[in-house]
């Protein structure tokens, strides 16, 4: 088997681990499922990283770099609140649709083990989420796009049990999901408690 780098390897490992929480669920993410997943032992998964949990925290960090970096540039861009909201939100599907074990990874591993940086990584992603749809809503509120009198916390939360649906529809499914259906749905929606 070829040798690769580190990044390579600490990348294929992350990967695993939502994989093997997605299809298995957590209760089997092991670190000897995980080397027999990636062909590699247990010996050197420890090279990569410390401890389970090390490689837990480096997909949270992930998250936090990758996906909410990529919905901070949207929520900051300037184009229209409209079509803002929809990449956003598509934005968010394609993320979890393409790393499928990651909210229950997040959900299940800071509740489970009562991590408080694990809940502390978690409330930052949750409520970052919900400040960038927040601007969102209010820019198209201050363009008189939408009704100013819907609340745009409660729109905000709304749009936060957006993942879990999404969850739900990817476990349910069998992987027969498509993506763009889902996010037309969910627009759909927003827009019917946005619009004046």
């Amino acid at each position: 088997m070829e040798r690769q780098n580190s990044e390579t390897r600490q990348g294929q490992i992350k990967q695993a681990v939502l994989d093997i929480i997605y299809t298995d669920g957590l209760k089997n993410l092991s670190t000897r499922n995980l080397a027999k997943h990636i062909g590699l032992s247990e010996g050197a998964i420890f090279r990569h990283f410390h401890s389970k949990q090390d490689i837990i925290l480096a997909i949270i960090k992930d998250v936090q770099n990758d996906f909410i970096g990529s919905l901070r540039t949207i929520a900051n861009s300037s184009t229209e609140p409209e079509e803002r909201l929809n990449r956003f939100l598509c934005q968010t599907v394609s993320y979890l649709t393409k790393n499928k074990g990651i909210t229950m990874l997040m959900f299940s591993e800071a509740s489970h083990n009562n991590d408080v940086a694990l809940k502390d990584s978690l409330l930052q992603i949750f409520n970052n989420q919900k400040t960038l749809v927040s601007k969102i809503i209010l820019d198209g509120v201050a363009l008189g796009t939408w009704d100013e009198s819907v609340p745009v916390e409660n729109i905000a939360m709304l749009y936060m049990g957006i993942p879990v649906s999404l969850n739900i529809e990817l476990i349910l499914s069998g992987g027969e999901f498509h993506i763009d259906n889902f996010c037309q749905r969910m627009m759909q929606l927003m827009l019917k408690i946005l619009r004046k």
